[in-house]
C-alpha cells in the first residue's frame, strides 16, 4: 500500500494520507496536499512552507505505523537523556 507522509521542516511526519486519500482529496496531486499544510495568514492567505511529501510504501498500516514510530527514537534517546547519551554545554 502506498502512503504519503508530510514531513515538517525537522523532518517529523505531521500527517500520513493513503493512495486513495489522495486521490479522493487532493485530485491525485501531492503538491495539493503540501498546500493542504500550509499555516495561514491573518489575511487568509498561505504561508511558505518547508516541509516535504514523502511516499512510502508497506504492506500493511502496521508497518507504517512502526516505522513512524521509530523515527523519533533517536532524538529521544539524546535530548530526555536516556543511557549515558547526555548532552554536554562546555
Amino acid at each position: 500500500m502506498k502512503y504519503y507522509v508530510y514531513f515538517d521542516a525537522y523532518g517529523h511526519p505531521r500527517k500520513t494520507i493513503s493512495a486513495a486519500e489522495l486521490a479522493e482529496t487532493y485530485q491525485n496531486d501531492p503538491d495539493l496536499f503540501l498546500q493542504s499544510m500550509c499555516r495561514r495568514t491573518t489575511a487568509g492567505n498561505t504561508a511558505p512552507i518547508s516541509g516535504h511529501v514523502g511516499t512510502l510504501s508497506f504492506n500493511s498500516d502496521k508497518e507504517l505505523a512502526d516505522y513512524l514510530d521509530s523515527l523519533g527514537e533517536e532524538i529521544d534517546g539524546f535530548y530526555e537523556a536516556k543511557a549515558d547519551s547526555r548532552p554536554y554545554n562546555f
